[in-house]
């Protein structure tokens, strides 16, 4: 499936512009003219291009200083030189400046668009292998137990297919992990996977976000800016939090899923798009239809093969399996010594209900990979970090850290004194590793201790 791509052509000649922009039209692309390096430079700053091809020898400022002006402000858009005053020292020199190729004028049109496609080409290798190496171990779901492999086995089914998903779930349950899972198990993983999370966007930018907007579209739109459905063109767009986009927004969305087709804010022709929707959310859509908070016709419209995502206290099985991929990632990308989770570290964290489900189980691992003072992460620095845990998020643990009666400030308080006397007595009053593992400076935690009313002395043991 050809990619449609954006162009910026730079030539100080009329006629070549209406012609190079004539083809690439033709060819399905879109194309901006200019006719000077310097308007090059402020185009390229406010609007998005997948390629630039731009004339050598031109007034003013030519197209070896532009490559180099946008070297040098580290854009990354590949750039072509077009010249009829070619040498091999030019063609040199482009090179060396980092031009992706020198054409010779006058142009061939076959072999100008099979430049742009291979700029096209390249550059999305790039992008994956990029994606790739911030991704390594990020996107991967794991599990053995009986609801993973339902999960796996239902997703397995429904990658192939065009069938539109709804993924249920709390949060932190993985409903990234498993749109991209589709993603990659489906015909369209050759192209793009975009995400865009509806509760994360202001109500009066969400649609520019979707569709893409005109220059001088609205007050601050200083150029053109392509949506997250143009964006997935030929590839699958993730909408996260599906229950929190604006109900008005909500029959636009509609309109794109029926139609196929999405129209720019400020823009006066309709798009043709190509895109596989899959949709997330941790609410109740049909709570939300009831309340006339979400559209009927939308809901029945996505509703159609929903996956629901199991909480982690409901996978005890997977949790050898998850802490020892968190542990390896984890000491991975901080370049730490990887430690084992004993049999008993194991047991202690089934026992805690996880409202954040995986990706706190992940943010855990983590703190006690840097916490832990023993090769080996035991029972007793599970017991410590969860306290922490439950306290803040009322869990049953939160009795044992501290008071449950007396006011906000008098609980607080409670729980402070208790987590600063286990920080002590586990870094046997080591008074600077109790200030590194609160994220305090040590003479803070003298003084914190005076506040608490800790009597450092009267703790210590007699040698």
């Amino acid at each position: 499936m050809p990619r449609k791509a954006h162009l910026l052509i730079v030539d100080d000649d009329p006629n070549t512009l209406a012609s190079l922009s004539r083809a690439f039209r033709l060819a399905g692309h879109e194309a901006t003219v200019c006719d000077n390096a310097v308007r090059a430079v402020e185009l390229i700053r406010t609007e998005s291009f997948d390629v630039i091809l731009s004339d050598v020898v031109m007034p003013g400022r030519s197209g070896l200083e532009l490559l180099e002006d946008l070297k040098k402000a580290g854009f990354k858009t590949p750039i072509v030189l077009i010249s009829g005053q070619a040498n091999i020292e030019m063609a040199v020199k482009a090179t060396k400046l980092g031009a992706l190729d020198f054409l010779e004028k006058p142009l061939s049109t076959e072999k100008l668009l099979v430049t742009v496609e291979n700029a096209l080409r390249l550059s999305r290798l790039e992008d994956e292998n990029r994606e790739l190496r911030q991704r390594l171990g990020k996107h991967e779901l794991v599990g053995s137990g009986p609801a993973m492999k339902k999960l796996l086995a239902q997703i397995d089914r429904v990658a192939a297919s065009e069938t539109r998903v709804c993924i249920l779930g709390e949060t932190g349950t993985g409903k990234e992990l498993v749109a991209r899972a589709i993603h990659e198990k489906s015909p369209r993983r050759e192209h793009p996977f975009i995400t865009l999370n509806c509760a994360a966007v202001p109500a009066e930018l969400i649609e520019s976000e979707l569709f893409g907007h005109e220059k001088g579209a609205f007050t601050g739109a200083a150029g053109r800016h392509v949506g997250k459905f143009e964006q997935a063109d030929g590839g699958t767009l993730f909408l996260d939090e599906i229950g929190d986009m604006p109900v008005a927004m909500q029959a636009k969305l509609l309109r794109v899923l029926e139609e196929g087709e999405v129209e720019r804010v400020g823009g006066d022709k309709p798009i043709k798009v190509n895109v596989r929707v899959v949709l997330a959310t941790h609410r109740n859509l049909e709570d939300l239809v009831k309340q006339n908070a979400f559209r009927r016709d939308l809901f029945h419209r996505i509703y159609v093969f929903p996956l629901t995502l199991p909480p982690l206290r409901e996978r005890p099985e997977d949790f050898p399996g998850l802490v020892a991929h968190f542990a390896r990632q984890v000491a991975a990308q901080n370049g730490w010594k990887e430690k084992i989770f004993t049999e008993d570290a194991i047991a202690e964290l089934r026992k805690y209900r996880w409202p954040g489900n995986v990706r706190e189980l992940r943010n855990v691992v983590e703190r006690l990979i840097l916490l832990a003072s023993d090769e080996n992460v035991a029972a007793a620095d599970i017991r410590l970090i969860l306290a922490t845990s439950d306290a803040l998020s009322g869990g049953p643990s939160a009795c044992a850290a501290g008071n449950t009666t007396g006011t906000l400030a008098e609980r607080t308080e409670a729980f402070e004194k208790e987590t600063m006397l286990g920080e002590i007595r586990r870094h046997n009053f080591h008074m600077t590793n109790v200030a590194r593992a609160l994220g305090l400076e040590r003479s803070h935690v003298y003084k914190k201790c005076q506040q608490l009313g800790i009597d450092l002395q009267s703790l210590r043991k007699p040698e």
